[in-house]
């Protein structure tokens, strides 16, 4: 049996037994919309007098050609039927729970002469056959919308997690209309939210009843069944961050909510849900550091925990059991579920192993391992988007997930844009080091998920929804580590070393240089990212 090492990421004084139950898992709150059809209906252009689903069947037989699948929707829609300036993308998504989908305006199209022109600017129109009901802080900005009142009773204009929305009820259905964006002056490069809000209302203006179902919308059921054999996987609960990680050191939040069945994104077991700004190798994220960063071994620790890190990717304790949440983790990102406002809005995870070039190298090589989709759904994703979409609309789940530094270039390259279908289980990609550029950050892939509430689609912790994916691919139930329980033990796992030394030449691993890593262009991309941007 090998050495084995503890990591002090908590060290209890108390050598307590690690409990053997699991956490209570729970299913999320939501309010099902009642739909009024036949105030629907009579909004319809040349309305008669038949009941609301001849109406809507007329009206769907004209626009199903231009959105597909738009009599699937258990919600009237609304859309820009005659669109102008805003051109359809092919992310359009109706079904049980409602539907969403997205417009793009360019650049002088309808008179919008933007300064921000680095790309189209996308407009996203959600409308609720059931919301979620968040419990928690959500630190959004509410402002009047006056002008609007006449046409939306009730209309508000909201700041919220990098947008801005404009959220109404009519027929008695949620409806959210949003445009991503910085609250912050206009700018070349990143779009504000002062700039695209005559975007937003023009779009509001345009909005005409296009299509949809008349049909019973029932309460979500989900299928929380665990596995009850044994195994190794071990986690910390939701919400118990590395000490003192959290924005300005705030604690996390716990949340056993799982939102969503899913298969687990990373295609083999094992897996591991870590930090990658606070573990060995980790930058701390802003937060300063004493020690040195850039030679292999060397020692190291963030100042706001003062636990001792080691220069190397590849340390054991990035690639074993436990798991710990980060979705509360400091960043500069606005996440409302957060109890400071800002966090990490989803979790890093690592897949089974560390490559390495050579024995002297200090970092993972990327594309080892398999990424796979969580359900089948579809793909929402411009080309040239560091971030890939799968959305779902099913009786049970209106959710979205997002996969984050995999290469953009191979995602383009095999069509993973907007419009395309995948399967459960399908391979999407590879875990990859993709910031802004390759080697941009660590080996790892970033995941999020988002639910559609009244005030949009927020962002909600995946860490109980992958915990319920990760016993199911594994067959066997986690335990969860509780306050107070010692820190478990890391065993030796060494990386996989694609040119080892031959035999007698130990001594030859501390003459090869490290592998390099533009740390330095790493760490002006960080300066120059806005706080609101959530990438």
């Amino acid at each position: 049996m090998g050495r084995v090492l503890r990591f002090p990421v908590i060290v209890s004084a108390a050598l307590l037994v690690a409990s053997s139950a699991a956490a209570e898992i729970q299913a999320p709150r939501v309010t099902i919309t009642q739909v009024d059809w036949a105030a629907a209906a009579a909004s319809l252009p040349d309305h008669g007098s038949e009941p609301p689903a001849a109406e809507f069947a007329r009206i769907n037989a004209q626009t199903e050609k231009r959105f597909p699948g738009i009599a699937k929707s258990s919600v009237p829609v609304l859309l820009p039927l005659d669109s102008g300036p805003f051109q359809p993308t092919k992310y359009f998504l109706p079904g049980p729970a409602g539907y969403t989908g997205t417009f793009l305006l360019n650049h002088g199209d309808g008179g919008f002469k933007l300064l921000y022109k680095k790309k189209p600017v996308e407009i996203e129109i959600t409308g609720a056959g059931y919301t979620y009901d968040l419990e928690g802080p959500d630190h959004h900005e509410t402002f009047p919308a006056k002008d609007l009142q006449d046409a939306f009773p009730g209309i508000r204009r909201i700041l919220h997690e990098a947008h801005v929305r404009y959220v109404f009820e009519r027929f008695g259905v949620p409806y959210i209309v949003s445009i991503q964006c910085y609250d912050r002056r206009p700018s070349s490069r990143y779009p504000s939210c002062r700039e695209v809000d005559p975007v937003a209302v023009k779009f509001l203006q345009m909005l005409r009843t296009a299509g949809g179902t008349p049909q019973k919308i029932a309460k979500p059921q989900l299928d929380l069944t665990q596995p009850t054999a044994p195994s190794d996987f071990t986690y910390y609960g939701p919400g118990d961050l590395i000490p003192n990680s959290g924005w300005r050191k705030m604690p996390g939040r716990a949340d056993y909510r799982v939102y969503a069945e899913m298969r687990f994104p990373i295609a083999n077991a094992p897996a591991y849900v870590k930090s990658q700004s606070f573990m060995p190798w980790g930058d701390c994220y802003r937060s300063g550091h004493t020690g040195r960063l850039g030679r292999k071994d060397s020692p190291y620790s963030c100042k706001v925990n003062g636990i001792p890190l080691t220069f190397n990717e590849a340390a054991a304790v990035n690639f074993t059991y436990p798991w710990r949440d980060n979705f509360c983790e400091l960043r500069d990102f606005l996440v409302g579920q957060c109890p400071g406002g800002y966090g990490h809005q989803g979790q890093d995870m690592r897949p089974g192993n560390c490559v390495v070039k050579n024995e002297g190298a200090d970092r993972c090589l990327p594309y080892q391992h398999s990424i796979a989709a969580v359900r089948d759904g579809l793909i929402w994703r411009m080309p040239g988007n560091l971030g890939a979409y799968i959305v779902i609309n099913t009786p049970n789940e209106f959710v979205r997930f997002r996969y984050l530094h995999m290469n953009p270039k191979f995602m383009d390259d095999e069509g993973l844009i907007s419009g395309r279908q995948v399967s459960q289980g399908e391979i999407i990609g590879k875990v990859a080091t993709w910031g802004d550029f390759e080697s941009g950050t660590s080996y790892h892939l970033h995941f999020n998920m988002q639910v559609v509430t009244k005030l949009g689609w927020v962002w909600v912790n995946p860490y109980m929804s992958l915990v319920l994916a990760y016993e199911r691919m594994i067959g066997g139930r986690g335990t969860e580590i509780k306050p107070g329980d010692p820190a478990p033990v890391v065993p030796d796992k060494p990386p996989v070393i694609l040119n080892p030394l031959p035999p007698g030449n130990a001594n030859a691993a501390e003459a090869k240089p490290a592998e390099a890593r533009p740390r330095k262009k790493t760490r002006r991309h960080l300066r120059k990212r806005p706080r609101q941007r959530d990438e």
